[in-house]
């Protein structure tokens, strides 16, 4: 597949700038408010963090620091500076995040860019939501921590790079959803689906949740993490620290001209004759205002409550 382009490419673009103009949502400010709403009763604890489209570049500061226009074409969410020589010294001096609560989240999160492969350019999604959760095993909710500050993660498995895997072994998966699919739904399945103009294709992926405790990054930039599964149903003795369950929704409209069997992630790499997607993968460069991701962590992952969108549990909300 050649190289895709941004939607848009600004006059003056640089390896040390996006490539792809800004959604000129980003705040600048902490955007926190009493909340009108109350979490649900829930047998999980949720917390999800809507963060809009920020920008596209070929950029990856976990996986190729100091290395701007290296990568694969990215989609950025969450800190409006995050390029190639992104630092955390740099994420924090930002001040701005297309997160809701402002910068009470500056955080960076990343994903392969969509592509459109009839007219090679990537694709702005039109939702991101972060979501934050107890996940699905037998950790123990009190035992639950806000993720470090800093703390670099990457999510998805090597082994889904051009084939579809075992269960215990997929860490994403696509879904279609349309008024005119007979379930309104095209089921889960780990490359990306046909899905009719009108509808949307929703991108789930689930990062690891279990820290050595030490180590905000690691030279493979994976070690330092894992995840539970595949008859592992805690922490191990290796990992013995476990984090919010961190996981990207991401959504993508189809509309007039579009064909989705012909989409393909930017990192898609193998043949073609394979559907798209299974490549899926992504990265999250962690940065809260502490005592905000401990409200969160404390009143509605700990407590098993579903915090919706926004809400902190505490009778606050982002917005």
């Amino acid at each position: 597949m050649p190289a895709p382009v941004p939607p848009t490419a600004p006059t003056g673009a640089s390896p040390n700038r996006p490539v792809a103009a800004a959604s000129n949502y980003g705040h600048t400010n902490l955007r926190i408010k009493t909340a009108v709403l109350q979490p649900k009763s829930s047998d999980f604890g949720a917390f999800r963090n809507p963060c809009a489209y920020s920008h596209m570049a070929f950029d990856d500061p976990i996986v190729l620091p100091g290395q701007p226009g290296a990568s694969h074409l990215h989609v950025f969410f969450g800190n409006t500076s995050t390029h190639g020589s992104s630092t955390n010294e740099t994420l924090l001096a930002a001040k701005s995040s297309t997160c809701a609560g402002g910068i009470a989240n500056l955080s960076a999160y990343w994903t392969p860019a969509m592509v459109d492969t009839t007219t090679g350019r990537g694709l702005i999604p039109t939702e991101h939501m972060v979501y934050y959760k107890t996940g699905y095993n037998d950790i123990p909710k009190a035992s639950i921590q806000a993720p470090p500050n800093g703390l670099r993660i990457v999510a998805g498995n090597k082994a889904t790079e051009n084939k579809e895997v075992p269960s215990y072994a997929q860490h994403h998966n696509f879904e279609c959803f349309s008024d005119q699919l007979p379930d309104g739904r095209s089921g889960k399945m780990q490359a990306i689906p046909a899905c009719p103009v009108g509808g949307y294709i929703k991108v789930i992926l689930e990062f690891p949740n279990c820290w050595d405790g030490v180590n905000l990054d690691s030279p493979d930039h994976r070690s330092h993490m894992t995840y539970t599964g595949n008859g592992v149903r805690v922490c191990p003795a290796s990992h013995p620290v476990p984090i919010s369950l961190i996981s990207f929704n991401t959504d993508y409209e189809v509309t007039a001209g579009q064909d989705t069997r012909k989409w393909r992630l930017s990192s898609d790499n193998y043949e073609t004759t394979k559907p798209g997607g299974y490549s899926m993968h992504g990265d999250a460069w962690v940065n809260w205002q502490k005592d905000i991701a401990e409200t969160w962590t404390v009143h509605c992952v700990r407590a098993s409550v579903d915090c919706r969108a926004f809400l902190l549990g505490d009778g606050m909300t982002t917005y």
